[in-house]
């Protein structure tokens, strides 16, 4: 038996099988939805995950404004950016975000799922998340996915 032949194959972006997957975040727990959905986009759920490439599908995530926080966390939780200037820190209550712009939600926590890099960056630019059930990304004939498939 030739031992050469058991070769690690690494994925580049040429080989990377990229799809579009449709999730729908109505009921759905916050960080339970984030997690799946950064796993989905780093591409771990497939059988060649390589950690420093893009293999990871892009991801349609709508229905923002129907997820759901456990507990208290909708009045408790604190939002905390910073303006540059001095005493310019400034905080919003996960109520309030919601409110304004309830995509930012799960954008914030899937890009705090993913790794603080240059490839982290990359891979933030293929979530796409939507407010209401209609999305303009029907050209790319994006699978829907049941996030309970997802381990």
């Amino acid at each position: 038996m030739n031992t050469l032949s058991y070769r690690t194959i690494s994925a580049n972006a040429a080989t990377a099988d990229k799809q579009w997957v449709l999730v729908d975040a109505e009921g759905q727990a916050l960080g339970r939805l984030a997690s799946k959905v950064a796993k989905i986009i780093r591409g771990k759920h497939k059988p060649n995950f390589t950690p420093h490439v893009d293999c990871g599908d892009n991801v349609i995530v709508i229905n923002a404004e129907k997820i759901e926080l456990s507990g208290k966390k909708m009045e408790v939780k604190e939002y905390i950016r910073h303006t540059g200037y001095p005493g310019g820190q400034r905080s919003l209550l996960a109520k309030q975000v919601m409110e304004k712009h309830p995509e930012r939600l799960i954008e914030k926590a899937v890009k705090g799922m993913l790794p603080k890099n240059r490839l982290g960056r990359q891979l933030y630019t293929n979530l796409k998340v939507v407010v209401g059930s209609e999305h303009k990304h029907q050209a790319q004939q994006p699978t829907t996915i049941n996030l309970d498939s997802i381990k």
